[in-house]
């Protein structure tokens, strides 16, 4: 029969909880307001609240707190766990495997050296130790192992927040220090597993060994193939069930929690499969980002604090306050720091970067955090770590936390952007608000036709490389599956994005727009749209693609094929879109600028000034054009090349708008011109000039409004849908997207 949780267990318990978390967090958000990580705050509350003051200043009342002075086998240690789990979890949702591979050879000098030297060096001084440092259930050899480890791996949220508070993470050496740091956690956690696991079967046998990496092996490749396309289907199934943010909370945990069984289970540690699942459902495309904001809300201002501050009880200052300890302590700190700035220095400069670039790199990885105090206590519960050398392990973790952010900052002034880093820079400034270059998924429905493949080229090269594509068929029940054309449809658009991530999809439904609306409700991003056949008719929208338009929660990239010619985006030579100043319109100018950059193409601005009163001298017909502001950029540079000065003063806005425009397409890295029309409605003017410049498409924008209830795009807009020879490109935003 179970036993209640009896009075003397339950009130210390909860006296526990509440004072690690009041004082964690209080602590940590001081060393916020200090410049210092949360993290250090967090160990410091453990360090008061542990033999080293509290025990000290009041034994009777923390006798009672923590009752026996050990915390190891309390309820405590379950939430202590529990944070470390889902702390690792929120690791892996921050660990970019792609990223590893994008920076190149400079990227493995740096994780290679800053790994191997401090190894060597910690493994050195954990050989030489004094036996007062081992615990008694552990050899030489595995203690010095543990320590080598401990010494030797970058903290990677420590250096990110100080990169992130110093809006340096972009920044070329800030995508080093991210990487390499990621590289070193991942390298850590994996060498963490086969220690335990060593421990675990009793020391150093080849054919455990073995069987241990053989398993662990087996696990990452497993996780990372099937295990990520189980997590895929979970979540897809959970968002198309509707249940919510709870759900996919619940979801998270579990499939974190299976793996961390995994790996306990085959005699790693926990924490490892905790880790490997956060990196697959960070990977996830049905990943929410409610989701992910309310794990790490848990993690980093509940569980994580109590992990910390439970690790921090266990150090006792007073342990290593003798000076043959002290001096070890200090051995082992110089030791970490050396060795980790020399081998982040060489391997930078191996790579080809600049002396002030080492320096930086030598600095920043010199944080330890997070993993070196799960090791420590990891390494404690096996009895390889003793009080004191677990306490000395720890305080050479918060001594480099501490000094690292002054370091990092005052080593980072001197690190200067280059010509071409300060380009791409630019280029991801310009980029950060896009709609287009921020999705992550788009969703293209398609029954064939020249439209759909045509939006899904477009789609293509517009598209960042990693983003992914659903290409969806819709048929109607009673149509055979075997007799339809859904499958050529999703061949040949599937076909267009060659090595992208596609998935394809075929519904069953006898109405077309809820099957896409019901698709778009798994979190896409954009839904690219091509006009064909079902989607309009003559002179009006159809009614798919007004039910669509009244009820798309996400903008939709709508194109019509034109009647000109069967040129497709890639083969585009000039593209027309008018420039009108408002978020929406810029959304335009980047689709234009884009597909610009991607094909080569020339770009025109139109700006129609449609008042009778800004045009003196109008022709018999009341048109009157007028070149203006004609601007040709240098390819990626931004800078005024030519300009064609006009025949009279232009209104300083008109100027302003047009000078913005230009400026965003030479940041984009693209050719462009600017023209006024003066005196013509603006569908008449883009028209005008589409025609005059022989463009191959028409890019514009266009928000829904509801008039009699039925959706409407403007008069120009549909206008242009229904009778512009170029083929057209419309950014449709939802009803109530926001202007500014």
């Amino acid at each position: 029969m179970l036993q209640p949780i009896g009075e003397h267990t339950l009130l210390p318990f909860l006296l526990q909880l509440l004072l690690l978390l009041v004082v964690a967090r209080l602590l940590g958000e001081l060393m916020r307001k200090l410049g210092q990580p949360a993290v250090v705050g967090e160990l410091g509350a453990g360090l008061l609240l542990g033999p080293s003051v509290f025990a000290r200043v009041t034994p009777d009342i923390a006798a009672f707190v923590f009752p026996g002075g050990d915390v190891s086998g309390t309820l405590i240690m379950g939430v202590a766990q529990l944070g470390v789990l889902l702390l690792l979890v929120v690791t892996g949702f921050e660990t970019d495997l792609q990223l590893l591979r994008r920076l190149g050879k400079t990227s493995v000098t740096t994780s290679a050296a800053s790994l191997v030297l401090p190894l060597a060096g910690g493994f050195a001084v954990g050989y030489v130790l004094p036996d007062g440092f081992v615990g008694d259930g552990s050899s030489r050899l595995i203690f010095a192992l543990f320590v080598a480890v401990a010494v030797s791996i970058s903290a990677l949220a420590i250096s990110g927040r100080i990169l992130i508070e110093l809006d340096l993470m972009r920044r070329d050496v800030g995508q080093l220090i991210v990487g390499v740091a990621m590289a070193n956690e991942l390298v850590g956690w994996v060498m963490l597993g086969l220690l335990t696991g060593i421990v675990l079967n009793g020391g150093l046998h080849l054919v455990d060994l073995l069987v241990t990496v053989g398993s662990l092996v087996a696990f990452l490749v497993a996780a990372l193939t099937l295990g990520q396309r189980l997590v895929d289907r979970t979540l897809r199934w959970l968002l198309a069930g509707g249940t919510g943010t709870s759900g996919a909370v619940t979801a998270n945990v579990v499939l974190a929690l299976v793996a961390a069984v995994i790996t306990q289970a085959i005699g790693v540690e926990a924490a490892l499969g905790a880790f490997v699942a956060g990196i697959v459902l960070g990977r996830s495309p049905y990943q929410r980002d409610e989701s992910r904001h309310t794990i790490e809300t848990v993690a980093n201002s509940f569980l994580a604090p109590i992990f910390f501050a439970t690790s921090g009880i266990f150090v006792d200052v007073g342990s290593i306050m003798t000076p043959r300890r002290l001096f070890w302590f200090s051995v082992l700190l110089a030791v970490a720091i050396a060795t980790k700035f020399a081998g982040a220095y060489l391997g930078t400069r191996l790579g080809g970067r600049d002396h002030r670039t080492g320096i930086a790199m030598g600095v920043g990885l010199n944080a330890r955090g997070t993993l070196e105090i799960v090791l420590a206590t990891i390494a404690l519960s096996l009895g390889v770590f003793n009080g004191v050398s677990y306490s000395t392990v720890v305080l050479v973790a918060m001594a480099s936390a501490l000094i690292t952010p002054p370091l990092l900052r005052a080593a980072l002034r001197h690190v200067t952007p280059h010509e071409e880093e300060a380009a791409r820079l630019e280029r991801e400034e310009v980029l950060a608000s896009s709609v287009i270059a921020n999705v992550e998924r788009a969703l293209v429905p398609t029954r064939g036709g020249q439209s759909s493949q045509l939006a899904a080229q477009a789609l293509d090269l517009v598209l960042k490389p990693d983003a992914g594509v659903t290409v969806l068929s819709v048929h109607p029940p009673d149509h055979p599956p075997e007799d339809c054309q859904c499958q050529e449809a999703l061949d040949a658009a599937t076909a267009v994005f060659g090595e992208r991530s596609v998935e394809r999809r075929r519904a069953v439904s006898d109405d077309p727009a809820e099957a896409v609306l019901k698709e778009i409700g798994l979190g896409y991003g954009l839904l690219a749209l091509g006009m064909t056949e079902g989607f309009s008719s003559t002179n009006a929208l159809s009614a798919t693609l007004r039910k669509l338009l009244a009820s798309t929660e996400v903008p939709l990239l709508l194109v019509r094929h034109g009647s000109r010619d069967d040129r497709m985006p890639a083969e585009y030579r000039r593209l027309v879109v008018p420039a009108v100043g408002t978020r929406t319109g810029r959304a335009a100018e980047e689709l234009a600028y884009t597909l610009s950059a991607r094909t080569g193409a020339g770009v025109d601005l139109i700006h129609v000034v449609a008042r009778p009163d800004r045009s003196a001298d109008e022709t018999a017909e009341g048109v009157e054009r007028r070149g203006l502001l004609t601007r040709t950029f240098g390819f990626g540079r931004g800078e005024s090349v030519g300009v064609a000065a006009p025949d009279r003063a232009e209104a300083p806005a008109v100027r302003s708008l047009l000078d913005k425009a230009l400026a965003r397409a030479g940041r984009f890295g693209v050719t462009a011109q600017g023209h006024t029309l003066h005196g013509v409605t603006p569908y008449e003017g883009v028209q005008q000039i589409a025609d005059e410049r022989d463009a191959d498409a028409i890019v514009m924008t266009a928000q829904v409004r509801s008039v009699e209830g039925e959706p409407f795009l403007g008069h120009g807009t549909e206008y242009l849908l229904e009778h512009a020879p170029q083929t057209v490109m419309v950014i449709v935003y939802p009803a109530d997207a926001q202007e500014r």
